[in-house]
C-alpha cells in the first residue's frame, strides 16, 4: 500500500459501551466514522449519495437495526462498494441477510460473536428453567399485589432434580446450559441438526426431533433464527409434547409460533414458560403478558458487564484481525468456505 493510498474508513453502527479504547485503538489502522443517520432512509440516503464510501469494516450492534433497519437485501446492496468486513456484536445475526452479503460482487464478509455469550445466556436460561419448573412468577405477582402467595396459592412447582431436559440446538450455549443443568440433577438429551462428538455431547443422549418433543419435561431453545428454523415449534409439536410440559426460549422469538403457545398454556399443554425474547420485541404477546405462570424477562441474556465487554473486544479483533490480515477471526458459517 503505497503511502498516498487514501486511509481505510472504519464505521460504527451503534453504541461502544465499555471496550471504547480497543474501539479508538482501530485508529491506527484507519479512520474512525459514525453515521449520523437516525433512520433507515437516512441511512439509505448517505450510502446512495457516497457519504459512506471508503468504508472498508463496519461494526454493528444488534440494537443498531433502529437506525438501518434490517440488513437485507436492499441495504447491502446500497452500501459503499469499498465495504469488505461487517462484524456483528452478537452471536445471533438473524438481523442480516448472509446470502445478500455473500452474492455482492465483491461479498461483504460477515462475522458473529460466537462463544462469549454462552456463559451469561445459559445462567438466564437456568434461571427461566427454576422459576417456570417452581411457579415463582405466579407467587411473586400475588405478593407484589398484596396478596401474599395469593388466592388461591399457585399450584406446586416441580424440583428440577431428575427431569429431562431437551435442548433443541446443542451450540456453545446449549452445552454450557446442559452443564448448569447437569449441577441441578437434571438429565441431559438434545436434538441438533448434526450429531455432537462424544468429547462435545459429554454425555447429553442423541435423539430425533420428535423423540427430544415426546421425552422432555422441559424443552429448551437454543437455535438460531433463520428460514428453516421460523416457528420450528407450533401446534404440531405442542401436540407431540408430554402434558405438562415447560418451555423455555432465551434463542430468538420467532423460533417459536407465539399464538401456538398461547393457546397450548390456555389448554393446560404447556404448565408454564420461560422467554427472554419474542416475536415481535418489543411488541409481547398480550395472550403471555396476562398469564401468570409466564416468566418473562426483556432480552436480558447477555445483559451483564462483563459478557457485553466480551463480546465488544471480540467484534472489534474480528475487525482489527480482517484490516491486518484480510481474515475474520469468527465468520459466520454459511461464509466458512467463502
Amino acid at each position: 500500500m503505497g503511502s498516498n493510498a487514501p486511509r481505510p474508513k472504519i464505521l460504527l453502527l451503534g453504541t461502544i459501551d465499555h471496550a471504547r479504547k480497543t474501539w479508538q485503538s482501530l485508529s491506527e489502522l484507519g479512520d474512525l466514522v459514525e453515521t449520523k443517520a437516525t433512520n433507515r432512509a437516512e441511512f439509505l440516503k448517505e450510502c446512495r449519495e457516497g457519504k459512506l464510501d471508503g468504508v472498508v469494516a463496519a461494526y454493528r450492534t444488534f440494537f443498531s437495526v433502529q437506525t438501518t433497519g434490517l440488513f437485507d437485501k436492499e441495504l447491502v446492496d446500497a452500501l459503499p462498494k469499498s465495504l469488505k468486513y461487517l462484524a456483528h456484536c452478537g452471536a445471533g445475526y438473524d438481523q442480516v441477510d448472509v446470502h445478500a452479503c455473500s452474492a455482492r460482487n465483491p461479498p461483504i464478509r460477515v462475522s458473529n460473536v460466537p462463544t462469549a455469550v454462552d456463559d451469561a445466556t445459559a445462567d438466564v436460561n437456568m434461571f427461566l428453567i427454576l422459576g417456570a419448573l417452581r411457579n415463582f412468577n405466579t407467587g411473586m405477582m400475588a405478593l407484589r399485589e398484596g396478596k401474599w402467595r395469593g388466592q388461591p396459592a399457585p399450584a406446586l412447582g416441580h424440583d428440577p432434580e431428575g427431569k429431562v431436559l431437551g435442548i433443541l440446538g446443542m451450540g456453545g450455549i446449549g452445552r454450557n446450559l446442559k452443564k448448569k443443568a447437569e449441577a441441578f440433577g437434571m438429565e441431559v438429551i438434545y436434538y441438533n441438526r448434526r450429531q455432537l462428538s462424544e468429547e462435545l455431547a459429554a454425555g447429553a443422549k442423541y435423539v430425533s426431533f420428535d423423540e427430544l418433543l415426546a421425552t422432555s419435561d422441559v424443552l429448551s431453545l437454543n437455535l438460531p433464527l433463520n428460514k428453516n428454523t421460523h416457528h420450528i415449534i407450533g401446534k404440531p409439536e405442542f401436540d407431540k409434547m408430554k402434558d405438562g410440559v415447560v418451555i423455555v426460549n432465551t434463542a430468538r422469538g420467532a423460533v417459536m409460533d407465539e399464538d401456538a403457545l398461547v393457546q397450548a398454556l390456555d389448554a393446560g399443554k404447556v404448565s408454564s414458560v420461560g422467554l427472554d425474547v419474542f416475536e415481535e420485541e418489543p411488541k409481547v404477546h398480550p395472550g403471555l403478558i396476562r398469564k401468570p405462570n409466564v416468566l418473562l424477562v426483556p432480552h436480558m441474556g447477555t445483559w451483564t458487564v462483563e459478557t457485553q465487554t466480551a463480546m465488544e473486544e471480540w467484534a472489534i479483533g474480528n475487525i482489527r484481525l480482517a484490516l491486518e490480515t484480510g481474515k475474520l477471526r469468527s465468520p459466520v458459517p454459511e461464509q466458512a468456505d467463502l
